[in-house]
């Protein structure tokens, strides 16, 4: 899961760019990068780290231009100690891309072997992200030496977008600027991942048009949200502001992933026309009657939420079973979010530095946790034995999301069935291994009605790492023993890399 921002505007954008890119941080916090353009020239800043640590004034000064692209990389495929790996990734043939991408493919093996070794193109990183720029400029040649001017037409690059969706497998939301034309940006065929299209007229009549992964992103930068890009639809915005669009493949309904609305994204986003927040409250009312059936109600005395993505389900949750809500747990906001950082145990250290217990509102009281979803189980471990540690008397967990029993292939880094506490395991399993007195989890035919109340409209969505059903038809139990192998070298690799590291002082310099 990374965010991607694209932009064509009447004014300089590198500052809209890096506004918008802060907006979608919870989408990534290990690297950042901005390309802007000026006709046909690029200028590129990227780096490890959050936004605010990767740009400083100096970088913003030599970004000029009234167009440009951005990202914030959440490492699921490749190195995530690499800093080649950052994006947005650039080819110079032909004419010159970037290009930045949200999502992952299934079938990068297969491309890679094309590309190196049909197309003759060099790949310089492990990312799936190189692949897939590479894949769009062999199919922009190709349309290019089809035509005697050897000029882009905007046929020519939707054409150029079709071939790709015809050739590449997995979910991807990409935007990509292309030298002298403008900002390409398009959706994978089944809308997995999110992509949304905002504008702005400035007083002159001048319409600005801007492409994100969440609609939270134009809240910082005044742009209006228009609209959701389709599932297979791609956008083209010329340099000079004129804008086509076109179907280019894929489904007509969108199937959009649920872990979206659950966690991922930010609550004031808006994807597929379903607010996230509204979707966790009514997330909370259903979970609340499930509670009712199978937890003990009069033994609990209070509801928490562990913040901050499940406030929203845990007030309701709270407010229908007639409990009082309570913030027990506080959130060190200094600490990025945990699901995030790579490797089981920087995400287990992280817990206690990031969320504090208040001993006076635990002590003696029988609590029940709510929390968007269980993935693997770390921090929910750390989290109840600090709840019993401040004097719970007992402590009872709901989780707004099914169990994740699967791998999700798709763009979330949970891509291994070794690593997802509820592998194999009951219920009653789950609670024993985490340390609780009960357990409960929401159904997925209910979370799947919770999104389509809101939106009628969509009718399918991606479930893959709750029901194992995966919407792309390539996934079988080889792919996924091979994900387990390739995901344990990478993590041999990165654990040498750590302690070869260790006792390295990098200095880093202050701004100017």
């Amino acid at each position: 899961m990374c965010g991607v921002l694209g932009m064509v505007a009447s004014q300089p954008v590198n500052q809209s760019l890096y506004d918008g890119l802060q907006m979608l941080q919870h989408r990534g916090q290990d690297a950042a990068g901005i390309v802007t353009v000026e006709g046909s020239v690029f200028h590129m800043h990227k780096g490890k780290g959050m936004v605010r640590d990767v740009f400083r004034t100096r970088n913003m000064r030599s970004l000029p231009g009234h167009a440009g692209i951005a990202h914030v990389r959440y490492p699921t495929a490749g190195d995530a100690g690499s800093t080649a790996e950052a994006q947005p990734f650039y080819v110079s043939s032909p004419f010159g891309i970037v290009l930045a991408h949200n999502g992952n493919l299934t079938n990068t093996t297969e491309l890679y072997e094309n590309v190196c070794n049909k197309h003759l193109r060099h790949i310089n990183t492990r990312s799936d992200s190189e692949v897939l720029l590479n894949v769009l400029a062999h199919e922009l040649r190709r349309e290019v030496t089809d035509n005697d001017s050897f000029l882009l037409s905007v046929d020519n690059i939707f054409n150029a977008v079709s071939q790709l969706h015809e050739r590449v497998r997995g979910a991807y939301g990409v935007v990509a600027m292309i030298a002298g034309y403008g900002l390409l940006a398009f959706r994978d065929p089944f809308g997995i991942r999110p992509l949304v299209l905002g504008s702005q007229t400035d007083e002159n009549g001048h319409k600005s048009y801007a492409v994100a992964s969440e609609s939270v992103a134009f809240n910082g930068i005044a742009y209006d949200l228009e609209r959701d890009i389709a599932p297979g639809e791609a956008v083209f915005i010329s340099l000079d502001g004129q804008f086509f669009s076109r179907k280019c493949g894929g489904n007509d309904q969108p199937s959009p992933c649920l872990f979206e609305y659950v966690y991922f994204a930010r609550p004031d986003s808006v994807i597929d026309n379903v607010s996230v927040y509204q979707s966790r409250l009514n997330m909370g009312i259903t979970l609340a009657e499930k509670v009712k059936r199978e937890l003990p109600i009069d033994d609990i005395d209070v509801v928490m939420p562990i913040p901050d993505t499940s406030r929203p389900s845990a007030m309701e949750l709270a407010h229908h079973l007639g409990k009082p809500y309570r913030e027990g747990l506080i959130k060190n906001r200094y600490i990025g979010r945990t699901f995030i950082m790579p490797g089981q145990a920087t995400r287990k250290k992280s817990v206690r530095q990031k969320l504090s217990p208040m001993e006076t509102e635990f002590k003696g009281k029988s609590v029940l946790l709510v929390d968007d979803s269980i993935v693997r189980g770390t921090t929910s471990r750390e989290i109840v034995e600090m709840v019993r540690a401040s004097g719970a008397r007992k402590v009872y967990f709901a989780s707004a999301a099914p169990e994740v029993r699967f791998p999700n292939v798709y763009g979330i880094d949970m891509p291994t069935r070794e690593e997802l506490i509820a592998n194999n395991r009951t219920t009653e399993e789950i609670a024993q291994e985490i340390g609780a007195d009960g357990c409960v989890f929401q159904e997925l035919s209910e979370l799947e009605q919770v999104i389509k109340d809101l939106n009628p409209n969509i009718t399918t969505f991606d479930t893959s790492c709750f029901s194992g059903i995966y919407l792309t038809g390539d996934i079988d139990e080889a792919y996924l023993q091979k994900l387990s192998a390739d995901k344990a070298s990478l993590h041999q690799v990165t654990a040498g890399q750590i302690h070869m590291s260790i006792g390295i002082d990098n200095n880093s310099e202050d701004d100017d």
